[in-house]
């Protein structure tokens, strides 16, 4: 898979990890809804001081075979929130994911708060919006979204300060949630004993990856770090937070000290022989859109496209 935008770092920026507003003190709440479909782990964070929350990386439920979307899996987490009687300040996707359906506008319709992203959206829909013909109907301008998120921006949840870094290498949009002493990975590493995520995609990039990896194993040794996806490997029970420590230490393909120039000959040669997620196709046009189907046609009809000796 073609990589010709992977070093397209224009909005990236050399932070040292002490310029970041990192408080450990601060413990949130954090719920993990895993999708059996998918491996994806959606998260609900709670401000433990107030009745306020986000959440981050939810799924819609497709049916690829039937072309059918549902919602089950977001309704658990409304069901969740409306339950606790908590007020969602924010719907977070930490990148434009190219294995599951983001939920985020349908949740947003029945609990409200604000969907965001990084900004290098704006790469990642000008790079696929090529790749499906959409046109000059398709924005390519991040406005699907109500925050485009640089490196360092803060932001709140309840009362609790939160703030994003960008982590690009597996998409350029790729950004790490940090919430008081818990950090929110994406699909930039996955648990130890599963290493990190490829970097092949377009746009993707094994060196940018291993610098934002970096970058994240910087943060303090006890900070919690919760993984987007986790698939079991050799039979173990389904997993999805660790600390940095665990990661720096035992992470089979970072961790003990790998150097930039083992990992990317690993990660080159490995995404090698990896075939594309099974739901990459229909994904990336919904994820770039915030989670919102194509447009319907003169007949009130949604499709998608599959673009042949593409991808």
């Amino acid at each position: 898979m073609t990589t010709n935008m992977g070093k397209d770092n224009r909005l990236r920026k050399d932070f040292a990890m002490t310029d970041y507003p990192v408080q450990m003190d601060v413990k949130p709440d954090v719920f993990g809804f895993f999708d059996d479909d998918t491996n994806t782990i959606s998260y609900v964070v709670k401000d433990p001081e107030s009745e306020h929350c986000a959440i981050i990386d939810s799924v819609m439920d497709f049916d690829y075979a039937a072309g059918r979307t549902s919602y089950e899996g977001a309704d658990r987490i409304i069901a969740f929130v409306t339950k606790k009687g908590w007020t969602v300040d924010w719907l977070i996707e930490t990148h434009v994911h190219a294995d599951h359906l983001s939920a985020a506008p349908y949740i947003q319709e029945r609990v409200g708060g604000k969907l965001g992203i990084g900004r290098n959206i704006l790469v990642v829909q000008d790079l696929f919006g090529k790749v499906f013909n959409e046109g000059t109907g398709f924005r390519r301008d991040g406005s699907q979204f109500d925050r485009l998120f640089d490196d360092g921006d803060t932001y709140k949840i309840g009362e609790m300060d939160c703030f994003a870094i960008l982590t690009p290498g597996h998409t350029p949009a790729c950004m790490t949630h940090i919430i008081g002493n818990a950090t929110f990975v994406g699909d930039t590493l996955f648990m130890p004993d599963s290493g990190s995520a490829r970097a092949d995609f377009p746009g993707g990039d094994a060196g940018v990856l291993y610098e934002s990896i970096q970058k994240v194993l910087s943060l303090p040794d006890h900070m919690r770090l919760f993984m987007c996806h986790d698939y079991g490997p050799d039979g173990r029970n389904i997993a999805w937070e660790t600390t940095v420590a665990e990661q720096k230490a035992h992470n089979i393909h970072v961790g003990g000290g790998k150097t930039k120039e083992q990992y990317i000959k690993f990660r080159t040669e490995r995404d090698a022989t990896l075939g594309m997620p099974r739901l990459i196709i229909p994904s990336l046009q919904v994820n770039m859109r915030g989670g919102h189907l194509p447009p319907e046609d003169d007949s009130g009809t949604r499709f998608l496209k599959v673009p042949i000796n593409v991808l």
